[in-house]
């Protein structure tokens, strides 16, 4: 216990916590009273109280900085231990993310039990293919009429979404708005992103970071009704509303590669899309192939039947036993 340096801490500290001036004035009080009530400066040979100090502060500062540095590198390893369990972890995650999907084979009857459940319902739905086939065709017709299709070569072929695959990011596009996918390939916050959409001008990126995208717009849209998402920490959507809904964009912004709008196929549509002319016209077709596939008259054998059977009320004098009618 006697040449325990911790013994007079208690002691010490207390004296620390009476000096307002720190370590500075705590060492001026304890230099203060050797050189009052000890002969520390005077009793031994010259110098020699130099040497004293030296070696005492030189001692206590090693033993100071060996265990700061002692701290620093643990601090340092287990550091390194936390990034290896979660780049670890990341990985596992990745591997089940992209883990190839498994094939269920079906048994001779399932596959027997499917193949009639997709007879039964092939002639229930035909109709339905074909209503919706020729419900297309004028809606597209009725489009392509008002848009203007630029004539330019040499472009890109547009992607299943009529818009087009890039390096770091995808977009694709209906007439009325344009929808962005950018994989940012880590997992991220939103606070992370830079995302700023003005009329005709679009900038996405990681803060501290070169911007992914940032250039002018194809086309002016909508910002009050242009939105960003963060899915999973890992993709960034984007949607744009468009300004002109009669034009498709050959491009999202200048900067890109441009895409051929005549090979563009416009998006499948619903019957409430169409005018009500087309529509009416659509929809006594679907009601035609359905009576047919019944066996009932169609709408226009109806009304004929409904003539002729007007006729023979208005002409009771008159014998149709004998005729034939087709």
């Amino acid at each position: 216990m006697a040449n325990d340096p911790e013994r007079f801490d208690s002691m010490l500290l207390a004296m620390a916590q009476q000096h307002e001036g720190g370590v500075k004035d705590l060492l001026n009080t304890i230099v203060s009273f050797l050189s009052r009530k000890t002969d520390f400066f005077t009793g031994g040979r010259e110098g020699e109280w130099e040497q004293v100090v030296k070696d005492t502060f030189y001692t206590h500062a090693k033993k100071a900085c060996d265990e700061a540095n002692r701290i620093k590198k643990k601090k340092e390893e287990a550091d390194k231990r936390l990034k290896e369990i979660q780049q670890r972890k990341e990985q596992e995650r990745l591997a089940n993310d992209f883990e190839p999907a498994t094939v269920t084979e079906l048994t001779d009857q399932e596959a027997e039990k499917l193949k009639e459940d997709i007879e039964k319902d092939k002639n229930e739905k035909e109709w339905q293919k074909l209503a919706v086939v020729i419900a297309v065709m004028l809606l597209s017709l009725q489009r392509l009429k008002r848009m203007t299709i630029p004539k330019k070569r040499g472009k890109l072929k547009p992607n299943a979404g009529n818009g087009c695959d890039l390096e770091h990011y995808k977009w694709t596009q209906t007439l009325e708005e344009v929808e962005i996918r950018v994989p940012l390939r880590q997992i991220l916050r939103p606070r992370d992103l830079t995302v700023v959409i003005n009329k005709k001008h679009l900038k996405v990126g990681i803060k501290g970071q070169p911007l992914i995208i940032d250039g002018e717009l194809d086309a002016d849209v909508k910002i009050e009704e242009s939105t960003w998402v963060l899915q999973d920490g890992r993709n960034l959507l984007i949607n744009l509303e468009k300004v002109n809904k009669m034009n498709w964009w050959g491009r999202l912004v200048t900067t890109d590669p441009e895409i051929s709008t005549r090979k563009i196929n416009p998006e499948p549509s619903k019957l409430s899309d169409l005018d009500g002319e087309t529509r009416g016209l659509v929809e006594k077709m679907m009601y035609d192939q359905r009576q047919k596939e019944m066996g009932l008259p169609t709408s226009d054998e109806q009304k004929k039947q409904e003539v002729l059977k007007k006729f023979m009320e208005q002409h009771p004098e008159m014998d149709f036993s004998k005729c034939k009618f087709n």
